[in-house]
């Protein structure tokens, strides 16, 4: 991650000696497609404060774009903003808006194509199709900028959206309204942190076959689903937050066919369902917090070698399901609020072992309906039966050193 985090820093624009070109409504530069024209490799364009038509303005030299005031780019719903296909570019400070749609071509507020050393800041960005689309990039800065779209199911594209791309960092956004937040496909090692990603129809954040990337520190709220990771190899997620996720088949993250990662200090907070995982193998969850979720975690049993260590499970409804025989999954050191063991030698480790995985959620993950009897005598009957004498849960599925304690975090 140092050597991820060094070379990022050296993406960033180098302070240019060139020319200065201002542009301003009433002078003779009254646009930014004219000044980019008059300009060269190096020099520097500043946009004084007002709204200028923009129809797919093109960047094909290396300039430091500066907005005063937040002028504003409009494509008045006819084409797409802006495209950059120099490297070496920074644009910064503008209002970027009202891109066209359509369901042929991905019409993007700022488009970065096939370029490299690209600085995208403090841009706001509102009713656009897709928000900022890099294609084939490498080394770009996706800063602070507030992206909004129009939650219109089939007017809406992604708000940051990556295809085919090479360390990436995506920091410090606000991304709302869009389809999915934040799409990765084919993007890797990159790093996406201090992100907000809310009220997305679809995912706050949408891996596809992008391998090695970190997201940490992101808070996902009130999306579709939190995050989705498919297809996808060595990812590292690490102190997010997932809050209120909620509805039917909603996860906080949702893991599908992948492979070696690591799911670590986060906090799942009243979602349908904190982490679900499909065909999803060697993956590490340690230190998160479950609190008031549905489910806290379904794991289904074509997963395997999955470790679940040092973490809180509190206020759940349900706190593992599956839907058949769990193989090399493996419990320990978490700390389970229904655990009703002891602790006679006073070592913060229960005696005896906890088992997760209830009856009645079973029977819950094979009949829906039987939701309705939540919380009777009978359903806390048969559950403690359950867990003197395993019959119907798995019996290989238990906490060996249940936690009496709750950890604390730091």
């Amino acid at each position: 991650m140092k050597g991820l985090l060094n070379l990022l820093f050296f993406c960033i624009p180098l302070a240019t000696t060139g020319r200065t070109i201002v542009v301003a409504p009433g002078t003779s530069v009254n646009n930014l497609r004219q000044a980019v024209i008059l300009a060269a490799n190096g020099d520097t364009i500043r946009v004084k404060k007002g709204t200028y038509t923009s129809l797919n303005t093109l960047v094909d030299k290396s300039l430091t774009i500066i907005g005063e005031g937040q002028p504003m780019l409009d494509a008045r719903f006819r084409e797409e903003v802006l495209t950059i296909t120099a490297g070496h570019v920074k644009l910064d400070g503008f209002v970027v808006v009202n891109t066209k749609t359509g369901s042929m071509r991905d019409f993007a507020a700022i488009r970065v194509s096939n370029a490299e050393n690209v600085t995208l800041s403090n841009n706001i960005l509102r009713n656009n199709f897709f928000g900022i689309y890099l294609s084939n990039c490498r080394h770009i800065q996706v800063l602070s900028n507030q992206i909004s779209g129009s939650n219109d199911i089939e007017n809406s594209g992604n708000g940051i959206h990556l295809w085919k791309c090479k360390e990436v960092l995506i920091r410090g956004n606000h991304i709302t309204r869009h389809r999915d937040g934040i799409y990765f496909e084919f993007a890797k090692k990159c790093l996406i942190e201090d992100n907000l990603s809310e009220k997305n129809i679809r995912y706050g954040l949408h891996f596809m076959f992008s391998d090695d990337d970190t997201y940490r520190h992101n808070t996902f709220r009130n999306n579709g689903s939190g995050v989705s990771v498919m297809y996808t190899r060595r990812i590292a997620m690490l102190n997010n937050t997932f809050i209120e996720n909620w509805g039917s088949t909603i996860y906080g993250v949702l893991l599908k066919e992948i492979t070696d990662a690591r799911i670590e200090g986060n906090h799942f907070i009243r979602n349908t369902t904190g982490i679900y995982m499909e065909n999803s193998d060697r993956i590490t969850v340690t230190r998160n917090d479950f609190i008031s979720n549905g489910w806290a975690m379904r794991v289904l049993a074509s997963c395997n070698k999955n470790y679940f260590t040092r973490n809180n499970y509190t206020g759940n409804s349900f706190d593992v399901t599956t839907n058949g025989t769990l193989k090399e999954i493996y419990f320990s050191d978490n700390y389970w609020d229904k655990y009703e063991g002891y602790d006679l030698d006073k070592n913060g480790t229960g005696d005896v072992p906890y088992r997760p995985i209830s009856m009645y959620a079973q029977i819950i993950e094979q009949n829906p309906q039987s939701v309705m009897l939540m919380r009777s005598f009978i359903v806390n009957l048969i559950d403690k039966v359950e867990r003197a004498i395993p019959s119907i849960t798995p019996e290989s599925v238990k906490d060996e050193k249940p936690r009496i304690k709750p950890w604390k975090r730091s």
